[in-house]
């Protein structure tokens, strides 16, 4: 993963240099205002490497003011996780929803970003119980479970915070990074199963905090310029 993040802003660095060359009159230019709208390619890649994962994520994002856009983020996520005397897989859908602030000053004629984001995320899922293992205090063998036993209608409340870059490499079209910490409000559990992992949160690590990735390629519609 560091080494797309260390490529990445080496992108931002070159086309952010490259746009400096352009000599327009300050006066005159306006910005572009309209929806972008893209993908997550990030998380269907590394399925492909990873059979335990699979996903996908549509990303939009609407300017509404010189700094600011309305921004959201829908998606599906499927994943096997292992821990030491079960495994589960979680399914489902989720929604994000919030708004994203450019920290970076543009030379004239540039749209590039340097996103700081808010969200409140939205997940519902369900998990499967794969395999479990009963570990007796007597000195019989362990006992293996492998009969699935699914929990359904589960889902999860969050707030995360994001940063991140956004490049136009081509005429209207934007590569993007961002990396997301979260915070869990709540969560609707199973009887007896704690939840360790919600779609679009991803695993839920101690004190209900997690992270989470995306790489994206997205497209600009404009609208109008003022």
């Amino acid at each position: 993963m560091l080494k797309y993040i260390i490529s990445f802003f080496v992108l931002f660095v070159f086309f952010t240099g490259f746009s400096q060359v352009k000599e327009q009159d300050t006066t005159q230019y306006k910005d572009r205002y309209g929806l972008r709208v893209g993908v997550d390619v990030f998380t269907p890649v590394y399925s492909l490497f990873d059979e335990d994962t699979k996903g996908w994520e549509i990303v939009a994002d609407y300017r509404v003011a010189k700094k600011f856009w309305v921004a959201g983020e829908f998606g599906f996520k499927e994943h096997t996780s292992f821990e030491d005397y079960f495994n589960f897989t979680s399914k489902g859908t989720y929604f994000k929803i919030g708004a994203d602030y450019n920290a970076y000053k543009n030379f004239v004629g540039m749209e590039n970003m340097i996103q700081v984001g808010l969200r409140y995320g939205y997940s519902s899922f369900s998990q499967t119980l794969n395999q479990y293992l009963i570990n007796s205090d007597t000195y019989l063998p362990i006992e293996v479970r492998d009969t699935p036993v699914e929990y359904d209608n589960l889902n999860a409340h969050w707030i995360e915070g994001i940063l991140g870059l956004k490049v136009e490499v081509l005429h209207n079209l934007y590569m993007g990074m961002a990396l997301s910490g979260k915070v869990m409000i709540s969560t609707k559990e199973a009887e007896g199963f704690k939840d360790l992992y919600a779609p679009g949160f991803n695993r839920i690590y101690v004190n209900n905090y997690g992270f989470g990735f995306n790489y994206t390629i997205s497209y600009l519609f404009p609208f109008y310029r003022k």
